[in-house]
């Protein structure tokens, strides 16, 4: 089931009947039936009446309102039963050192492996320096020996960077995309990357939740006031196949255009007709479905989040050993 995402400012989500409406000053822009929505963002300045707030909690259907950086300004969840045994199991494992060593190198591993997979891909498609790809090798391999988080979060630096190197060569050289910058995005690329990440973090937010995980502690990112760090543990995972996989597509199938594009802060972000299409094939991403070797049947990456966050739980629980997502 999709995500309605709400672009327009001074727009306001109502309900009628078992539909939820977008309007615009008395206008109906758009028509969608509640049960085909999984969750709602509103984006900067749009409102929603009391009636639909009540039918998105009936429907347990989460409501995100964020700025247009994609920045979480707040959650709407509806009442669900928490699951404590689970969250108290959580709590001690953050304490074990052995265990967050072992999700650590999980995590880390599957990211690494899932940006050699990309990498390898770009390299097929324009063959040029491949002295990168051995480093993002060597960083993988390297996990497995890995005695300590301090160290393995080494491997995962010295592998973005190579990484990065490999990614840069994706793009047209009018696209001004040398290196990974944030807090603000310094070039269209980033400005890509950044609001593809934090949407991701938001939709792995929910499917912690759904299970009954607190997507605030997490083992390889240090606990840090209002930072959703589980869910950014599993974020890291899916970093390649996900967004930059996303982002390549809009930007060489000329979906979106230098022009999309505005400085504002000190940094680079995307226009309104820019953002809108981000957004719809951000959703489209989310439903589409693919197969991995060890699911083995084409699952959308919606419902793939909800299996990685039940592997946490269960390795959580000592039922079996996190298992990261795997891209083919």
């Amino acid at each position: 089931m999709p995500t309605l995402y709400v672009v327009e400012p001074g727009a306001r989500i109502e309900k009628e009947y078992h539909r939820l409406l977008v309007t615009k000053e008395d206008e109906v822009l758009l028509r969608v039936p509640l049960r085909r929505v999984s969750q709602v963002v509103l984006v900067g300045r749009v409102g929603v009446t009391t009636p639909a707030l009540h039918a998105l909690l009936q429907a347990q259907t989460p409501l995100l309102l964020v700025r247009r950086t994609g920045a979480l300004v707040g959650r709407l969840t509806p009442a669900m039963p928490r699951n404590l045994p689970l969250r108290q199991a959580q709590y001690r494992r953050n304490d074990d050192a052995a265990f967050c060593l072992a999700m650590t190198r999980a995590i880390v591993a599957g990211k690494l492996r899932n940006q050699r997979v990309l990498a390898l891909r770009i390299l097929r498609r324009r063959p040029r320096e491949r002295a990168p790809l051995r480093t993002l090798r060597a960083a993988e391999k390297g996990t497995v020996q890995a005695q300590k988080v301090a160290a393995l979060r080494g491997l995962e630096g010295m592998g973005a960077r190579a990484y990065f190197a490999l990614y840069r060569q994706a793009f047209d050289p009018a696209w001004r995309f040398e290196k990974r910058t944030r807090r603000p995005p310094r070039d269209p690329i980033n400005a890509l990357l950044s609001l593809g990440y934090t949407l991701l973090g938001h939709a792995l937010m929910t499917a912690l939740e759904a299970v009954g995980l607190d997507p605030y502690l997490g083992f390889f990112h240090a606990e840090k006031y209002g930072r959703p760090a589980l869910a950014l543990d599993l974020v890291e995972e899916f970093r390649a196949p996900f967004v930059d996989s996303l982002v390549m597509t809009l930007v060489n199938k000329r979906m979106l255009s230098p022009g999309d594009f505005e400085e504002r802060g000190g940094g680079v972000y995307l226009k309104d007709r820019g953002l809108r299409l981000f957004l719809r094939e951000f959703g489209d991403r989310l439903e589409s479905r693919v197969t991995t070797p060890e699911v083995g049947r084409p699952l959308s990456y919606r419902k793939h989040f909800e299996v990685q966050a039940r592997r946490v739980a269960r390795a959580i629980l000592g039922q079996e050993s996190y298992r990261p997502f795997r891209a083919r």
